[in-house]
Protein backbone atom coordinates (compact mmCIF):
# COMPACT_ATOMS: atom_id res chain seq x y z
CA UNK A 1 0.00 0.00 0.00
CA UNK A 2 1.62 3.18 -0.78
CA UNK A 3 1.78 6.38 1.86
CA UNK A 4 2.25 9.53 1.29
CA UNK A 5 4.71 10.63 4.02
CA UNK A 6 4.30 14.51 2.98
CA UNK A 7 0.89 14.58 5.33
CA UNK A 8 0.02 14.92 8.96
CA UNK A 9 2.18 14.59 12.15
CA UNK A 10 5.78 13.67 11.21
CA UNK A 11 5.71 11.72 14.57
CA UNK A 12 2.92 9.69 13.67
CA UNK A 13 3.61 9.33 9.95
CA UNK A 14 7.57 8.10 10.57
CA UNK A 15 6.33 5.65 14.16
CA UNK A 16 3.73 4.05 11.06
CA UNK A 17 6.33 3.85 8.36
CA UNK A 18 8.78 2.52 10.48
CA UNK A 19 7.30 0.03 12.50
CA UNK A 20 7.22 -2.16 9.81
CA UNK A 21 10.40 -1.31 9.64
CA UNK A 22 11.40 -2.74 13.04
CA UNK A 23 10.45 -6.77 12.00
CA UNK A 24 11.79 -6.20 8.52
CA UNK A 25 14.99 -5.63 10.69
CA UNK A 26 14.59 -8.92 13.00
CA UNK A 27 13.81 -10.93 9.42
CA UNK A 28 16.63 -9.47 7.91
CA UNK A 29 19.34 -9.85 10.18
CA UNK A 30 17.85 -13.61 10.88
CA UNK A 31 19.23 -13.78 7.09
CA UNK A 32 22.69 -12.43 8.20
CA UNK A 33 22.77 -14.07 12.01
CA UNK A 34 21.72 -18.06 10.77
CA UNK A 35 24.18 -18.72 8.56
CA UNK A 36 26.43 -18.42 11.50
CA UNK A 37 24.25 -19.88 14.06
CA UNK A 38 23.85 -23.14 12.42
CA UNK A 39 27.52 -23.49 11.24
CA UNK A 40 28.52 -22.48 14.65
CA UNK A 41 25.95 -24.92 16.64
CA UNK A 42 25.18 -28.12 14.23
CA UNK A 43 28.86 -28.06 12.22
CA UNK A 44 31.49 -26.70 14.71
CA UNK A 45 34.00 -23.40 15.41
CA UNK A 46 35.84 -23.24 12.32
CA UNK A 47 32.73 -23.28 9.91
CA UNK A 48 31.38 -20.47 12.05
CA UNK A 49 34.46 -18.74 11.82
CA UNK A 50 34.68 -19.46 8.24
CA UNK A 51 31.04 -18.18 7.76
CA UNK A 52 32.24 -14.72 9.41
CA UNK A 53 35.28 -14.66 7.68
CA UNK A 54 33.53 -14.77 4.43
CA UNK A 55 30.93 -12.57 6.07
CA UNK A 56 33.05 -9.60 5.91
CA UNK A 57 33.96 -9.88 2.47
CA UNK A 58 30.20 -10.31 1.18
CA UNK A 59 29.46 -6.89 2.95
CA UNK A 60 31.21 -5.69 -0.69
CA UNK A 61 28.85 -6.87 -2.66
CA UNK A 62 26.16 -6.15 -0.41
CA UNK A 63 27.41 -2.06 -0.73
CA UNK A 64 26.86 -2.45 -4.26
CA UNK A 65 22.90 -3.61 -4.11
CA UNK A 66 22.59 -1.36 -1.15
CA UNK A 67 23.92 1.94 -2.96
CA UNK A 68 21.88 1.01 -5.90
CA UNK A 69 18.80 0.75 -3.85
CA UNK A 70 19.35 4.07 -2.17
CA UNK A 71 19.92 5.58 -5.51
CA UNK A 72 16.76 4.23 -6.86
CA UNK A 73 14.28 4.63 -3.40
CA UNK A 74 15.78 8.28 -3.02
CA UNK A 75 15.09 9.67 -6.63
CA UNK A 76 11.59 7.40 -6.81
CA UNK A 77 10.76 9.03 -3.56
CA UNK A 78 10.99 12.74 -4.90
CA UNK A 79 9.52 12.00 -7.88
CA UNK A 80 6.46 10.05 -5.84
CA UNK A 81 6.28 13.53 -3.53
CA UNK A 82 6.28 15.81 -7.04
CA UNK A 83 2.99 13.34 -8.33
CA UNK A 84 5.76 13.11 -11.33
CA UNK A 85 4.44 9.30 -11.55
CA UNK A 86 5.81 9.21 -15.27
CA UNK A 87 9.12 10.04 -14.55
CA UNK A 88 8.73 7.87 -11.53
CA UNK A 89 8.29 4.80 -13.62
CA UNK A 90 11.13 5.51 -15.56
CA UNK A 91 13.24 5.78 -12.81
CA UNK A 92 12.48 2.28 -11.64
CA UNK A 93 12.86 0.69 -14.79
CA UNK A 94 16.52 2.37 -15.45
CA UNK A 95 17.58 1.45 -11.92
CA UNK A 96 17.13 -2.47 -12.59
CA UNK A 97 18.59 -1.98 -16.27
CA UNK A 98 21.66 -0.62 -14.79
CA UNK A 99 21.90 -2.65 -11.61
CA UNK A 100 21.95 -6.02 -13.86
CA UNK A 101 24.72 -4.44 -15.80
CA UNK A 102 26.34 -3.62 -12.88
CA UNK A 103 25.66 -7.07 -10.59
CA UNK A 104 26.99 -8.88 -14.13
CA UNK A 105 30.35 -6.99 -13.35
CA UNK A 106 30.69 -7.34 -9.79
CA UNK A 107 29.85 -11.43 -10.21
CA UNK A 108 33.23 -11.56 -12.67
CA UNK A 109 35.29 -9.58 -10.37
CA UNK A 110 34.12 -11.88 -8.09
CA UNK A 111 34.80 -15.34 -9.99
CA UNK A 112 38.52 -13.68 -10.43
CA UNK A 113 39.47 -12.13 -6.97
CA UNK A 114 37.77 -13.65 -4.15
CA UNK A 115 40.15 -16.16 -3.36
CA UNK A 116 43.28 -13.90 -3.62
CA UNK A 117 41.11 -11.43 -1.24
CA UNK A 118 40.54 -14.51 1.36
CA UNK A 119 44.64 -14.98 1.11
CA UNK A 120 45.25 -11.26 1.70
CA UNK A 121 43.65 -11.20 4.45
CA UNK A 122 45.61 -13.70 5.97
CA UNK A 123 42.54 -16.32 6.64
CA UNK A 124 43.82 -19.15 8.42
CA UNK A 125 44.56 -22.23 6.35
CA UNK A 126 42.02 -24.30 8.60
CA UNK A 127 38.97 -22.18 7.01
CA UNK A 128 40.41 -21.21 4.15
CA UNK A 129 38.67 -24.49 1.73
CA UNK A 130 35.24 -23.76 3.46
CA UNK A 131 35.95 -19.43 3.29
CA UNK A 132 36.25 -20.20 -0.24
CA UNK A 133 33.38 -22.70 -0.62
CA UNK A 134 30.70 -20.48 1.00
CA UNK A 135 31.74 -17.37 -1.37
CA UNK A 136 31.44 -19.03 -4.82
CA UNK A 137 28.01 -20.23 -3.72
CA UNK A 138 27.12 -16.70 -2.45
CA UNK A 139 28.48 -15.14 -5.72
CA UNK A 140 25.81 -17.15 -7.74
CA UNK A 141 23.37 -15.99 -5.42
CA UNK A 142 24.16 -12.04 -6.74
CA UNK A 143 21.51 -11.26 -8.79
CA UNK A 144 18.92 -11.92 -6.53
CA UNK A 145 20.56 -9.70 -3.70
CA UNK A 146 20.44 -6.85 -6.25
CA UNK A 147 16.99 -7.31 -7.72
CA UNK A 148 15.84 -7.49 -4.38
CA UNK A 149 17.55 -4.48 -2.82
CA UNK A 150 16.09 -2.26 -5.91
CA UNK A 151 12.36 -3.61 -4.90
CA UNK A 152 12.74 -2.59 -1.76
CA UNK A 153 13.77 0.75 -2.46
CA UNK A 154 10.64 0.94 -4.84
CA UNK A 155 8.49 0.00 -1.94
CA UNK A 156 9.75 2.28 0.94
CA UNK A 157 10.07 5.19 -1.76
CA UNK A 158 5.94 4.95 -2.52
CA UNK A 159 5.50 4.82 1.58
CA UNK A 160 5.13 1.02 1.68
CA UNK A 161 7.17 -0.93 4.74
CA UNK A 162 4.72 -3.56 4.86
CA UNK A 163 5.12 -5.90 1.64
CA UNK A 164 8.82 -5.58 2.35
CA UNK A 165 7.99 -7.15 5.84
CA UNK A 166 6.20 -9.65 4.71
CA UNK A 167 8.68 -11.01 2.10
CA UNK A 168 11.56 -11.08 4.76
CA UNK A 169 9.45 -12.53 7.35
CA UNK A 170 8.61 -15.34 4.92
CA UNK A 171 11.82 -15.57 3.19
CA UNK A 172 14.18 -15.50 6.28
CA UNK A 173 12.00 -18.35 8.30
CA UNK A 174 12.58 -20.55 5.42
CA UNK A 175 15.89 -19.91 5.31
CA UNK A 176 16.66 -21.11 8.87
CA UNK A 177 14.69 -24.46 8.14
CA UNK A 178 16.39 -25.04 4.79
CA UNK A 179 19.72 -24.00 6.62
CA UNK A 180 18.81 -26.92 8.70
CA UNK A 181 17.70 -29.60 6.99
CA UNK A 182 20.55 -29.28 4.28
CA UNK A 183 23.02 -29.25 7.67
CA UNK A 184 21.88 -31.47 9.56
CA UNK A 185 19.65 -34.03 7.51
CA UNK A 186 21.90 -33.51 3.70
CA UNK A 187 24.92 -32.93 5.72
CA UNK A 188 26.40 -30.35 3.25
CA UNK A 189 27.86 -28.81 5.82
CA UNK A 190 28.95 -24.74 4.89
CA UNK A 191 27.93 -25.53 1.38
CA UNK A 192 24.54 -26.28 2.77
CA UNK A 193 24.49 -22.96 4.54
CA UNK A 194 25.20 -20.66 1.33
CA UNK A 195 22.93 -22.69 -0.92
CA UNK A 196 20.08 -22.15 2.03
CA UNK A 197 20.48 -18.54 1.80
CA UNK A 198 20.91 -18.63 -2.46
CA UNK A 199 17.46 -20.53 -2.49
CA UNK A 200 15.57 -18.42 -0.19
CA UNK A 201 16.86 -15.57 -1.49
CA UNK A 202 15.91 -16.38 -4.98
CA UNK A 203 12.06 -16.76 -4.30
CA UNK A 204 11.79 -13.67 -2.66
CA UNK A 205 13.63 -11.73 -4.90
CA UNK A 206 11.14 -12.85 -8.00
CA UNK A 207 8.22 -12.44 -5.81
CA UNK A 208 9.29 -8.72 -5.04
CA UNK A 209 10.00 -7.89 -8.40
CA UNK A 210 6.48 -9.60 -9.70
CA UNK A 211 4.85 -7.30 -6.49
CA UNK A 212 6.80 -3.90 -7.92
CA UNK A 213 6.01 -4.35 -10.95
CA UNK A 214 2.53 -5.09 -11.06
CA UNK A 215 2.27 -1.86 -8.40
CA UNK A 216 3.51 0.41 -10.80
CA UNK A 217 1.08 -0.92 -13.81
CA UNK A 218 -1.61 0.34 -11.36
CA UNK A 219 -0.33 3.45 -11.13
CA UNK A 220 -2.18 5.70 -14.08
CA UNK A 221 0.09 8.02 -16.60
CA UNK A 222 -0.95 9.97 -19.62
CA UNK A 223 1.76 8.69 -22.19
CA UNK A 224 4.55 5.69 -22.75
CA UNK A 225 6.79 5.26 -20.30
CA UNK A 226 10.50 5.22 -21.71
CA UNK A 227 12.38 1.77 -19.91
CA UNK A 228 15.65 3.88 -19.70
CA UNK A 229 16.48 7.76 -18.97
CA UNK A 230 20.41 8.91 -19.08
CA UNK A 231 19.17 12.08 -16.78
CA UNK A 232 17.49 10.06 -14.19
CA UNK A 233 20.44 7.62 -14.67
CA UNK A 234 22.77 10.29 -13.81
CA UNK A 235 20.45 11.33 -10.84
CA UNK A 236 20.59 7.87 -9.13
CA UNK A 237 24.34 7.84 -9.79
CA UNK A 238 24.70 10.97 -7.41
CA UNK A 239 23.07 8.95 -4.92
CA UNK A 240 23.98 5.35 -5.38
CA UNK A 241 27.64 6.26 -5.64
CA UNK A 242 28.33 8.24 -2.74
CA UNK A 243 26.19 5.24 -0.60
CA UNK A 244 28.55 2.86 -2.53
CA UNK A 245 30.97 4.05 -2.05
CA UNK A 246 30.33 4.93 1.72
CA UNK A 247 29.42 1.18 2.22
CA UNK A 248 32.32 -0.38 0.37
CA UNK A 249 34.97 1.72 2.06
CA UNK A 250 33.41 0.46 5.10
CA UNK A 251 33.50 -3.00 3.98
CA UNK A 252 36.67 -2.81 2.83
CA UNK A 253 37.82 -1.28 6.65
CA UNK A 254 35.97 -4.09 7.63
CA UNK A 255 38.41 -6.56 5.83
CA UNK A 256 41.15 -4.71 6.77
CA UNK A 257 40.26 -4.87 10.75
CA UNK A 258 39.38 -8.36 10.18
CA UNK A 259 42.91 -9.16 8.80
CA UNK A 260 43.98 -7.84 12.29
CA UNK A 261 41.81 -9.70 14.02
CA UNK A 262 42.77 -13.29 11.88
CA UNK A 263 46.56 -12.83 13.38
CA UNK A 264 44.57 -13.36 17.21
CA UNK A 265 44.10 -17.23 15.85
CA UNK A 266 40.32 -18.85 15.69
CA UNK A 267 39.26 -18.64 18.68
CA UNK A 268 39.39 -14.78 18.61
CA UNK A 269 38.33 -14.86 14.80
CA UNK A 270 34.76 -16.79 16.20
CA UNK A 271 34.15 -14.86 18.80
CA UNK A 272 34.48 -11.51 16.79
CA UNK A 273 32.28 -13.24 14.36
CA UNK A 274 29.75 -13.98 16.41
CA UNK A 275 29.55 -10.78 18.11
CA UNK A 276 29.79 -8.96 15.34
CA UNK A 277 27.16 -10.32 13.47
CA UNK A 278 24.51 -9.22 16.96
CA UNK A 279 26.70 -5.91 16.96
CA UNK A 280 25.34 -5.70 13.01
CA UNK A 281 22.08 -6.54 13.76
CA UNK A 282 21.65 -3.09 15.68
CA UNK A 283 24.11 -1.05 13.29
CA UNK A 284 21.70 -2.26 10.48
CA UNK A 285 18.70 -1.74 12.20
CA UNK A 286 19.65 2.04 12.76
CA UNK A 287 20.46 2.03 9.13
CA UNK A 288 16.91 0.91 8.09
CA UNK A 289 15.09 3.46 10.29
CA UNK A 290 18.11 5.88 8.77
CA UNK A 291 16.87 4.60 5.62
CA UNK A 292 13.13 5.19 6.68
CA UNK A 293 13.83 8.70 7.02
CA UNK A 294 15.43 9.45 4.08
CA UNK A 295 12.06 7.91 2.21
CA UNK A 296 10.44 10.77 4.62
CA UNK A 297 12.82 13.64 3.90
CA UNK A 298 12.76 12.33 -0.12
CA UNK A 299 9.12 12.80 -0.33
CA UNK A 300 9.09 16.11 2.09
CA UNK A 301 11.74 17.62 -0.31
CA UNK A 302 9.75 16.89 -3.54
CA UNK A 303 6.81 18.24 -2.25
CA UNK A 304 8.69 21.29 -0.90
CA UNK A 305 7.98 20.98 2.52
CA UNK A 306 11.22 21.77 4.28
CA UNK A 307 9.92 22.68 7.50
CA UNK A 308 8.91 18.93 8.34
CA UNK A 309 12.06 17.33 7.68
CA UNK A 310 13.30 19.13 11.10
CA UNK A 311 10.02 17.88 12.93
CA UNK A 312 11.37 14.09 11.28
CA UNK A 313 14.79 14.31 12.84
CA UNK A 314 13.59 14.72 16.07
CA UNK A 315 10.79 12.16 15.90
CA UNK A 316 13.70 10.06 14.36
CA UNK A 317 15.61 10.69 17.09
CA UNK A 318 13.17 9.51 19.75
CA UNK A 319 13.00 5.92 17.71
CA UNK A 320 16.53 5.28 17.58
CA UNK A 321 17.21 5.96 21.22
CA UNK A 322 13.61 4.23 22.40
CA UNK A 323 15.19 0.86 20.38
CA UNK A 324 18.99 1.58 21.48
CA UNK A 325 18.43 1.38 25.39
CA UNK A 326 16.39 -2.10 25.17
CA UNK A 327 19.56 -3.68 23.02
CA UNK A 328 22.27 -1.97 25.26
CA UNK A 329 20.84 -3.47 28.26
CA UNK A 330 20.92 -7.05 26.48
CA UNK A 331 24.27 -7.28 25.45
CA UNK A 332 26.12 -5.49 28.51
CA UNK A 333 24.66 -7.58 30.69
CA UNK A 334 23.33 -10.55 29.04
CA UNK A 335 25.98 -10.51 26.31
CA UNK A 336 26.83 -14.38 27.39
CA UNK A 337 23.92 -15.71 27.35
CA UNK A 338 23.37 -14.35 23.69
CA UNK A 339 26.61 -15.86 22.14
CA UNK A 340 25.59 -19.10 23.18
CA UNK A 341 23.33 -18.87 20.09
CA UNK A 342 26.60 -19.58 18.24
CA UNK A 343 28.26 -21.62 20.38
CA UNK A 344 28.57 -23.82 23.38
CA UNK A 345 30.15 -23.29 27.39
CA UNK A 346 33.43 -25.21 25.53
CA UNK A 347 34.39 -22.57 23.60
CA UNK A 348 35.38 -19.85 26.80
CA UNK A 349 37.95 -17.98 24.95
CA UNK A 350 35.71 -17.32 21.40
CA UNK A 351 33.19 -16.10 24.23
CA UNK A 352 35.16 -14.23 26.57
CA UNK A 353 36.26 -12.57 23.11
CA UNK A 354 32.68 -11.84 22.38
CA UNK A 355 31.55 -10.51 25.89
CA UNK A 356 34.43 -7.57 26.00
CA UNK A 357 33.42 -6.78 22.04
CA UNK A 358 29.63 -6.10 23.05
CA UNK A 359 30.22 -4.09 26.51
CA UNK A 360 32.53 -2.07 25.14
CA UNK A 361 30.57 -0.76 22.26
CA UNK A 362 27.01 -1.45 23.20
CA UNK A 363 27.24 1.90 25.76
CA UNK A 364 27.82 3.97 22.49
CA UNK A 365 24.48 2.80 20.35
CA UNK A 366 22.80 6.12 21.34
CA UNK A 367 25.56 8.15 19.71
CA UNK A 368 25.79 6.30 16.24
CA UNK A 369 21.94 6.38 16.25
CA UNK A 370 21.83 9.51 16.42
CA UNK A 371 24.69 9.79 13.63
CA UNK A 372 22.85 7.52 11.32
CA UNK A 373 19.57 9.61 11.56
CA UNK A 374 21.32 12.60 10.15
CA UNK A 375 22.63 10.93 8.13
CA UNK A 376 19.44 9.64 6.69
CA UNK A 377 17.93 13.03 6.07
CA UNK A 378 21.13 14.62 4.68
CA UNK A 379 21.22 11.70 1.81
CA UNK A 380 17.26 11.93 1.42
CA UNK A 381 18.08 15.83 0.93
CA UNK A 382 20.75 14.63 -1.93
CA UNK A 383 23.20 16.47 0.50
CA UNK A 384 25.85 13.71 -0.12
CA UNK A 385 29.53 15.94 0.14
CA UNK A 386 28.47 16.40 4.15
CA UNK A 387 27.41 12.89 3.94
CA UNK A 388 30.43 11.49 3.03
CA UNK A 389 32.70 12.94 4.88
CA UNK A 390 31.02 11.95 8.13
CA UNK A 391 30.81 8.69 6.92
CA UNK A 392 34.65 8.52 5.83
CA UNK A 393 35.89 9.99 9.33
CA UNK A 394 34.26 7.08 10.83
CA UNK A 395 35.49 4.51 8.81
CA UNK A 396 39.32 6.15 8.70
CA UNK A 397 39.34 6.61 12.38
CA UNK A 398 38.25 3.15 13.20
CA UNK A 399 40.38 1.42 10.43
CA UNK A 400 43.63 3.12 11.81
CA UNK A 401 42.80 3.43 15.30
CA UNK A 402 42.16 -0.78 15.12
CA UNK A 403 45.32 -1.19 13.70
CA UNK A 404 47.52 0.91 16.31
CA UNK A 405 46.08 0.03 19.17
CA UNK A 406 45.86 -3.75 18.22
CA UNK A 407 49.88 -3.52 18.44
CA UNK A 408 50.02 -2.04 21.96
CA UNK A 409 49.34 -4.03 25.38
CA UNK A 410 45.33 -4.08 24.76
CA UNK A 411 46.24 -6.30 21.72
CA UNK A 412 42.38 -7.31 20.65
CA UNK A 413 41.17 -5.28 22.92
CA UNK A 414 42.42 -2.50 21.03
CA UNK A 415 40.32 -2.99 17.92
CA UNK A 416 37.31 -2.86 19.73
CA UNK A 417 37.98 0.31 21.26
CA UNK A 418 38.15 1.60 18.26
CA UNK A 419 34.72 1.12 17.26
CA UNK A 420 33.18 4.10 20.01
CA UNK A 421 36.02 6.04 19.25
CA UNK A 422 35.12 6.42 15.54
CA UNK A 423 31.53 7.12 15.96
CA UNK A 424 31.58 9.36 18.47
CA UNK A 425 33.67 12.30 16.31
CA UNK A 426 32.05 10.97 13.21
CA UNK A 427 28.12 11.88 15.05
CA UNK A 428 29.50 15.33 16.14
CA UNK A 429 29.90 15.95 12.19
CA UNK A 430 26.52 14.24 10.88
CA UNK A 431 24.96 16.47 13.76
CA UNK A 432 26.96 19.62 12.73
CA UNK A 433 25.90 18.87 9.08
CA UNK A 434 22.49 18.44 9.67
CA UNK A 435 21.87 21.69 11.86
CA UNK A 436 23.23 23.47 8.83
CA UNK A 437 20.85 22.22 6.05
CA UNK A 438 18.62 24.05 4.08
CA UNK A 439 15.81 23.63 6.65
CA UNK A 440 17.97 25.40 8.90
CA UNK A 441 15.09 28.70 9.33
CA UNK A 442 12.43 26.83 7.78
CA UNK A 443 9.14 27.07 9.97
Amino acid sequence: MNQDLTVGSPEKVLWKFCLPLFGSIIFQQLYNIADSLIAGKFIGENALAAVGNSYEITLIFIAFAFGCNIGCSVIVSQLFGAKDYRGMKTAVYTALISSAVLCAVLMLAGMIGCDGLLKLIHTPEEILSDSRLYLDIYLWGLPFIFFYNIANGVFSALGDSRTPFLFLAMSSTANIAVDILFVTVFHMGVAGVAWATFLCQGISCFLAIAVVLKRLKSIETSSHIPLFSWTLFKKITAIAVPSILQQSFVSVGNIIIQSVINSFGASVIAGYSAAVKLNNLVITSFTTLGNGISNYTAQNIGASKPGRVKEGFRAGIRLVWLLSLPLFLLYFFAGRYVLYLFMDASSEAAISTGILFLRILSPFYFVVSAKLVADGILRGAGIMDKFMIGTFTDLILRTVLAWILSKTILGATGIWCAWPIGWTIATVLSIHFYRNGPWKHAN
